[in-house]
């Protein structure tokens, strides 16, 4: 596991500021506000942005930034898009459970090269872990987790190879209609609520569970950069419904085909059932 990665530490250390502003908000009484239906955002995705935002120009002048409570008019939007090197952040993915305090939410920074997951950190403020990894080539990536007390241990995912014996983790809140048949289909019955796509992810590193499944709808890039680096750096796979990658090079924010994020040993049978039930 590689450990000399002053690029990946510094964005450790930038997530781990932003989930202490997270915590601090979290231990007050605050007031949620809807910025449209469904999308709830509160003082701590606001602060938790504006410093994450601040410390990568500072420590990476010059970089892309796309941030969810930052979005930049079209004009903008385009130009970063065309950089090279783009950082996506979600300064606090799920903002619904952080609301309901439940414990289940994130913060995330992500960065995209040409157009792929490269980079990412995700830090579950409650617990202290920082999730971070590094996508290389082949089995050049690695990923490992970081406790409250700075140790860290290597992250893989599990080896469960059949659906039929898969753990799927679904949102806690949301659980799309559609995805019945494509489950019914992979004969899975073992389904895990959960919220933030930041948090299912990381239980897929960690091998807690061993599969996620995502319709579409209202999902954003800054939903997906970090979460893909990790669970790639731990040796699991992240494509769309059809099986395709992940475009982080625009020309819009929204993720509408969807996610599979898996160990990577039941990619391609979930890919393939996901063309057959879902078209």
């Amino acid at each position: 596991m590689a450990q000399n990665d002053r690029e990946l530490d510094e964005i450790v250390r930038i997530a781990r500021a932003a989930a202490a502003i997270v915590m601090d908000v979290y231990a007050t009484p605050f007031t949620v506000e809807m910025k449209g239906p469904g999308d709830p955002v509160t003082r701590a995705d606001r602060d938790a942005n504006a410093l994450i935002c601040s410390a990568l120009e500072a420590a990476f002048p010059g970089e892309a930034i796309l941030a969810e409570e930052s979005v930049p008019a079209a004009d903008e939007l385009a130009a970063r898009f065309r950089q090279e090197r783009v950082f996506f952040v979600d300064p606090l993915d799920g903002t619904r459970e952080f609301a309901d305090r439940n414990g289940e939410f994130a913060v995330m920074i992500g960065l995209s090269v040409r157009g792929r997951a490269a980079l990412g950190v995700v830090v579950m403020p409650t617990t202290g872990e920082a999730l971070a990894a590094r996508v290389g080539e082949g089995d050049g990536g690695f990923a490992f987790l970081e406790a409250r007390d700075g140790s860290r241990r290597p992250l893989r995912v599990s080896s469960v190879s059949a659906p039929a014996d898969a753990a799927l983790i679904v949102s806690r809140s949301h659980r799309p209609k559609e995805l019945e048949p494509l489950i019914a289909r992979l004969g899975i019955t073992r389904v895990v609520p959960c919220g933030s796509v930041g948090v299912k992810i990381a239980r897929i590193a960690t091998a807690e569970v061993d599969l996620y499944i995502h319709g579409g709808g209202g999902a954003k890039l800054w939903d997906s950069c970090a979460p893909e680096a990790v669970l790639r750096g731990a040796g699991g796979r992240f494509t769309d419904l059809s099986g395709a990658p992940i475009d982080y090079a625009g020309p819009g924010l929204k993720l509408g085909r969807g996610i599979i994020a898996s160990n990577g040993a039941l990619q391609d049978a979930v890919v393939a059932a996901a063309r057959s039930e879902l078209g």
